[in-house]
């Protein structure tokens, strides 16, 4: 289910020019997935039931910050075990998305439309995939599917950002 997700979510970024043909790769950010999970788990399951794109789409959102923080200064925000949470609790996981989008990103009102509107899609078709998987709700393989679904927003998030501040993987030669 996770390559349906990596392939679904590649196709369509490419299609609306979000990202090259190679995607660019940032290991720091890559690597810091887990402690992002880990933090993020707990709200990101309890919203999961109410507001599923929310749930998933948040974690694109914070893709998209860690690879701006790893441009701008990684040295200060790489060694933050708190990140998630100094994140969230600047408005409350509510609004995260728009502190993202205003105060980490310095997006204008329009880019800021434009980008909820693609995390919003990117979420409700990795959503689609879940659950016209065939995994039980409310099981192991359940868990396993939803963090493999966060994952692919956190890393896709992470590109989108990079190709938007110019890191392009081309071949060279």
């Amino acid at each position: 289910m996770e390559n349906g997700v990596k392939e679904d979510l590649y196709k369509y970024l490419r299609s609306v020019g979000e990202l090259d043909e190679r995607m660019p790769e940032c290991p720091d950010v890559a690597d810091a997935w887990r402690k992002i999970a880990e933090a993020y788990l707990p709200d990101g399951i309890r919203e999961f039931s109410g507001y599923p794109t929310v749930s998933l789409g948040w974690m694109m959102f914070l893709g998209m910050a860690m690879a701006q923080f790893w441009d701008e200064n990684w040295t200060e925000y790489g060694q933050n075990t708190n990140i998630y949470e100094m994140l969230r609790d600047k408005r409350g996981y509510d609004n995260m998305d728009e502190y993202i989008l205003e105060e980490v990103l310095r997006l204008d009102a329009e880019k800021r439309r434009q980008t909820s509107q693609l995390v919003g899609e990117c979420a409700s078709r990795t959503l689609a995939i879940l659950r016209n998987s065939d995994i039980e709700a409310g099981t192991e393989d359940a868990f396993r599917g939803y963090v493999a679904c966060l994952r692919q927003m956190y890393l896709y998030g992470a590109a989108v950002q990079l190709n938007r501040l110019g890191y392009h993987m081309t071949l060279m030669g």
